[in-house]
C-alpha cells in the first residue's frame, strides 16, 4: 500500500498535515519528537490492512505541520490530539505513540480514559531519570554563575557560558530545537509522567528495545509497573525505534493485542 497523499486541516489553530488509511476500527498513531508521520507509516500500513482505519498526524512543529505560535506544553499537545479526534468525529479510538508520542498517550490515557480503547506505547518517553549528585552540583554552579554575570551587567559573558554549557551537556534534541520549539522542548521534558502513568486506565502494551539508549529499558519496566493494566514486550537487539527494528513482529503482536477481546 502506498502512503496516501497528505491532507491538511486547521487543528487547535495550527495548519497540520495528516494521513488516514484503511477501513474499520479507528487507531491514531503519534510520532516522536523530531520525527514525523513518515516514520509511523510502515506500521500504519500493516495495521490499516487488517481491519483498522489508521490516522496519523504530524504534530505541530514537526513534519509538514506549522509550528505553534507560542511555546507549547504537553497539555497543549494533548489538547491538539483531542481536537484532531473532534475534527474526524472520533469519539472512541485506540491510541499508539512512539517516544514523545507516548508521553501524549500517557496524558490522554490518564485524563480521558473514556475516549480510549487500548493503547500501544513504543519506547515511550516521560520518566525523568534521577540526576546524580555531581550533575545537580554542576547545574547549580552553572545557574549561579549565569545569574551572577547577569547581575553585574555581563549579559554577553552569560550568553557565552550558556552556549558552552549547552554544547557540552544539553541533549541533541535540545540543541536541534530552535525558535519556539526550544522552550517547548524544555517544558515537556521537565514534566515527569509517573503520576499520569499511575492513572492510565486503558489496557496498554509496551514495546521496547533492549539496546535503547534514549529511553532505556528500565523506563519500560517502570511504566509496566506503574500502569495498572500493562504488559511489556522487549525486542532483543532493537534500539529506540524498536517498532521499526522489528516491524513484522511488532505489527503481528500489536494486532493480536488490539483484536483480542478485553475481559469484562
Amino acid at each position: 500500500m502506498n502512503r496516501p497523499e497528505l491532507q491538511y486541516s486547521h487543528v487547535a489553530g495550527i495548519r497540520c498535515a495528516w494521513v488516514a488509511a484503511g477501513e474499520g476500527r479507528p487507531l491514531v498513531l503519534l510520532h516522536g519528537w523530531g520525527a514525523s508521520l513518515e516514520l509511523m507509516w510502515p506500521l500504519a500500513e500493516r495495521i490499516a490492512s487488517s481491519g483498522f482505519r489508521v490516522f496519523s498526524p504530524d504534530f505541530p512543529g514537526f513534519g509538514n505541520s506549522e509550528r505553534p505560535h507560542r511555546p507549547w506544553s504537553l497539555r497543549d499537545y494533548s489538547n491538539f490530539v483531542l481536537e484532531f479526534l473532534k475534527l474526524h468525529e472520533l469519539d472512541h479510538v485506540d491510541l499508539a505513540g512512539h517516544s514523545f508520542g507516548g508521553r501524549v498517550c500517557l496524558m490522554l490515557g490518564a485524563d480521558h480514559p473514556e475516549r480510549m480503547g487500548k493503547m500501544l506505547l513504543f519506547n515511550a518517553a516521560g520518566l525523568r531519570p534521577r540526576q546524580s549528585l555531581s550533575g545537580r552540583a554542576r547545574l547549580k554552579a552553572y545557574q549561579f554563575a549565569r545569574s551572577s554575570l547577569e547581575r553585574i551587567g555581563l549579559s554577553m559573558a552569560s550568553d557565552r557560558l550558556a552556549h558552552r554549557y549547552q554544547r557540552r551537556f544539553a541533549s541533541p534534541d535540545y540543541r536541534a530545537a530552535d525558535g519556539v520549539m526550544r522552550p517547548t522542548f524544555v517544558r515537556i521534558v521537565n514534566e515527569d509522567m509517573r503520576p499520569f502513568a499511575a492513572r492510565v486506565r486503558p489496557p496498554t502494551l509496551l514495546f521496547w528495545g533492549d539496546q535503547d539508549e534514549e529511553t532505556p529499558l528500565w523506563m519500560g519496566m517502570e511504566l509496566e509497573n506503574l500502569i495498572p493494566d500493562a504488559g511489556l514486550i522487549v525486542w532483543e537487539g532493537a534500539g529506540h525505534y524498536s517498532y521499526l527494528d522489528r516491524l513484522a513482529d511488532t505489527a503481528r503482536v500489536a494486532l493480536h493485542f488490539l483484536q483480542e477481546e478485553s475481559p469484562q
